[in-house]
């Protein structure tokens, strides 16, 4: 039973972190990504790449059995063992530049506790405004999402069925490699990204989960080679299914005026995320 007034009581908990927009840090997700080293000093950091700077750094004596930091300081203590990214929406300002200190202020905005398909479920919302010289340079709600551990037996949830004929498309190949180098380069111990074992045989997956982060940013990425000119507004993403390493997935896009629809797909054609790129 999760006591969700109980938990409510982190509604309004803040914190604050800084961080330096290293150049160093930037040039391994290009090597990430397979692209030339272009970025420079002063250059616009790409949207999206901030989630590779302010790294939660616990001690190793304060993780939980799945890698992450417990749950209990800043994120309240949700009594569900399985965590996600459930999705995130993104308003865009001014930009962070490569070089720059930037201030990272979060504040827990809400908290719900619901029953889905797979049983009791907990979202917690996290807003963080990122601050440079005083100025909120852009802002994120990012949406987590606590489940219950699976139990023998439970059978397949069914995949929502993805949108078909895309404009443009991309397939990507995913590596246990691609995920231990986006999990280095994000701080991010969650054993689902690099722990084949745990994945089969606590969690039940079928391989080693692609990070949603990564997802939404290789969408996002598409969206803007795709996208001229236009200056990005706003971005929506939401989680619908995870990705596995075991077999390549499809990035689709459509235009749609001043929005491009994007869409990551599993190999059997479910909808593994969804999400909305607005421009001006």
């Amino acid at each position: 039973m999760i006591d969700v007034e109980q938990l409510r009581q982190w509604v309004g908990k803040t914190k604050s972190a800084t961080d330096m927009i290293s150049l160093n840090i930037c040039r391994g997700m290009e090597a990430l990504l397979d692209r030339p080293p272009l970025l420079r000093k002063g250059d616009p950091l790409p949207p999206l790449w901030h989630w590779l700077y302010f790294h939660e750094i616990a001690k190793q004596s304060a993780l939980g059995r799945d890698g992450h930091p417990k749950k209990g300081d800043f994120l309240p203590p949700v009594p569900l063992p399985r965590r996600m990214w459930a999705g995130g929406r993104f308003e865009f300002g001014a930009p962070v530049v490569i070089g720059a200190d930037c201030e990272k202020q979060s504040t827990i905005k809400s908290i719900e506790a619901k029953s889905g398909r797979s049983g009791a479920l907990c979202f917690v919302g996290v807003e963080h405004q990122h601050i440079v010289d005083g100025t909120c340079a852009f802002r994120e709600e990012h949406d987590i999402v606590y489940r219950e551990d699976p139990k023998p037996g439970d059978a397949p949830i069914p995949s929502v069925i993805a949108r078909e004929n895309p404009e443009f498309s991309q397939i990507i190949t995913p590596t246990s490699v691609m995920l231990f180098r986006y999990s280095a380069l994000t701080f991010n111990g969650h054993r689902i990204h690099y722990d084949r074992d745990y994945c089969r045989d606590v969690e039940a997956y079928p391989g080693l989960v692609f990070h949603g982060p990564l997802t939404a940013t290789l969408l996002l990425q598409m969206g803007l080679e795709h996208a001229g000119e236009r200056e990005l507004k706003a971005f929506d993403f939401r989680a619908v299914s995870p990705l596995f390493d075991v077999a390549p997935f499809e990035l689709r896009g459509w235009q749609n005026g001043s929005e491009i629809e994007l869409q990551a797909v599993n190999p059997q054609g479910g909808l593994a995320m969804r999400a909305v790129a607005a421009f001006c």
